[in-house]
């Protein structure tokens, strides 16, 4: 009896302590914790990409739950971005529908700053870039009618975020500029990075660029323009093997997926290539060969038209049938 006494004893101890292990509760964020702590994160995308950091913080609020979803604590995926072409690490959860799988990031910046790249280039949510940056309400709703959640009501719940915690105030903090002409020049850091400096760096297409000097090198721009270490092979598209020479445009944000508008077409030079043509117009490689309907590798030719904002028309060609009858 009283080792029968001592096995449900021991039995009961067991079941209390894993019980008690899973009831504790982990500490969690507040809003404001959360706020705090990843706001200015969103102003610097909003002073790189032109998002609005009103609406990236509403996002990352909704989406992580205040940093204390799974994703966010576990793949530090702040904005429920799944895999889709993905190529980095994975984390797998259930969401509408069971074992999905979401892209896990390093860090919250990478979050941060991969939310940036899936709104800027995708063909879908070009029509944000348009608006204008201080105007949050439109930016909301375009997130809504380009299919960015399923909910309906998704504008109206990231507007009531904002409001409520007063998240435009960030949008001012960050100083961004919409529609600035080519030619300002905000501030980059001197090579010691010991005090700011003005110099050339100038916008095009919405896209903040330099022209590299003698001595660059990606190691000191990525140093200089405090950048990680990807992101100027990714903004350009070099090519492998590329050096910086003087005089390379250098963009040190995300190329658009078509030229600005009232750049509709370019006629190729003797000795111009696609992805010259990309940095001439701030268009990213992959879509301005996409739109002409050119595989990779492809040149274009002296005086051929490449297509900036539109696809390429299907020509007919001699091969193409011709009609039995002309109605």
């Amino acid at each position: 009896m009283k080792s029968l006494y001592a096995i449900v004893l021991l039995f009961f101890l067991i079941t209390s302590c894993k019980t008690t292990r899973h009831i504790t509760p982990s500490v969690s964020n507040t809003r404001a914790e959360y706020i705090a702590k990843y706001s200015d994160m969103a102003i610097r995308e909003m002073r790189r990409t032109g998002i609005p950091a009103s609406i990236k913080m509403a996002q990352a609020i909704l989406e992580s739950g205040d940093g204390n979803s799974t994703l966010a604590r576990r793949a530090n995926n702040h904005f429920g971005i799944k895999c889709h072409e993905w190529t980095g690490r994975r984390i797998y959860h259930d969401d509408d529908e069971l074992n999905e799988c979401f892209r896990r990031y390093s860090s919250p910046e990478d979050s941060f700053r991969d939310h940036s790249e899936f709104l800027t280039g995708r063909s879908r949510y070009a029509g944000l870039f348009e608006l204008d940056p201080y105007d949050y309400k439109a930016w909301a709703r375009g997130l809504r009618e380009a299919g960015y959640a399923t909910n309906p009501q998704y504008d109206r719940i990231l507007i009531r975020i904002i409001e409520e915690n007063e998240l435009y105030l960030l949008d001012r903090r960050s100083g961004f500029e919409h529609g600035v002409t080519e030619g300002r020049t905000p501030a980059r850091r001197e090579r010691d990075r010991s005090s700011p400096v003005e110099t050339d760096v100038r916008v095009l297409n919405r896209i903040k660029y330099i022209i590299a000097s003698d001595g660059d090198t990606y190691e000191s721009l990525t140093r200089d323009l405090e950048l990680m270490r990807w992101e100027l092979s990714r903004y350009n598209d070099f090519p492998d093997g590329h050096r910086i020479q003087p005089g390379d445009t250098i963009f040190i944000q995300p190329k658009r997926i078509r030229a600005e508008r009232g750049t509709d077409i370019h006629v190729a030079k003797e000795g111009e290539t696609m992805w010259s043509i990309s940095q001439k117009y701030g268009v990213r490689l992959n879509r301005l060969m996409r739109r002409n309907n050119m595989q990779e590798g492809q040149e274009p030719s002296a005086g051929e038209t490449i297509y900036l904002r539109r696809n390429r028309p299907v020509e007919e060609t001699s091969e193409s049938p011709k009609p039995l009858f002309n109605l």
